[in-house]
């Protein structure tokens, strides 16, 4: 799979406008190819629209759809192969067996929030039947469920390349509880994030979810996490 520097926004790939910045390899300090582009405003507001039209029918997808979508991240996430773990490795300078444990966590990490999705009790369903002949006064029908509030941004973390990253486990929780995602990379792995951005992509494709469901965001700064977070449909 070819890293290309892109913003993933929805279902598209788009070459970023603002400032570029290149991953450094670790061990060495030299750069990587290819050049990464910022994100700009215009992304971050196209990214946040479209995850804000996805909401309403993603927070309503069936739970068993919702599963199947998370265990389709993590079986397009190890199809990546070698590939992950070799990037990862040049830009963290983290070993093989680390990086291979922590893939193998962050996958776990999805297949874990399925199976909870499937089990249904984090909804907390109740429901208190009416009760029409209730005196002095009757008591109506009453229901109650968790239900997701709006999209959320996740920011990808500098020492969890994966776990913490893209589709770690605050994307992972976020997608179980119905939440479209929008990811901030973080700008010492762009690369392994885009591998794992565009596996999150494909999948939300594969299952024919809004493309909204998941959106991936480059930054050499701190502009674009600004920008996610003072939005008000975040």
């Amino acid at each position: 799979m070819p890293i290309t520097g892109e913003n993933l926004i929805g279902a598209a790939a788009r070459r970023g406008e603002g400032e570029s910045f290149r991953a450094v390899e670790a061990a060495t300090g030299n750069s990587l190819e290819p050049a990464f582009a910022s994100a700009t405003g215009t992304d971050v507001e196209r990214a946040c629209a479209l995850a804000a039209e996805a909401f309403d029918t993603y927070r309503e997808t069936s739970l068993e759809d919702r599963a199947r979508f998370l265990e389709a991240v993590a079986d397009a996430i190890m199809a990546i192969g070698d590939e992950l773990i070799v990037r990862c490795m040049a830009e963290s300078g983290l070993p093989r067996a680390r990086l291979e444990g922590e893939r193998g966590r962050t996958v776990g990490q999805l297949r874990m929030f399925a199976g909870v999705v499937r089990d249904g009790g984090f909804l907390e369903a109740r429901i208190d039947p009416a009760q029409p002949e209730r005196k002095p006064l009757p008591r109506p029908d009453l229901r109650l469920r968790q239900i997701a509030v709006g999209p959320v941004a996740v920011f990808g973390a500098s020492n969890f390349p994966l776990a913490f990253s893209v589709a770690g486990g605050d994307t992972a929780s976020a997608l179980a509880a119905g939440r479209p995602v929008v990811a901030k990379a973080h700008p010492a792995h762009p690369g392994t994030s885009e591998l794992v951005g565009r596996a999150v992509q494909a999948a939300v494709k594969s299952c024919g979810l809004p493309e909204g469901v998941f959106s991936l965001l480059l930054d050499a700064g701190i502009a674009v996490g600004q920008a996610l977070v003072a939005d008000p449909r975040i």
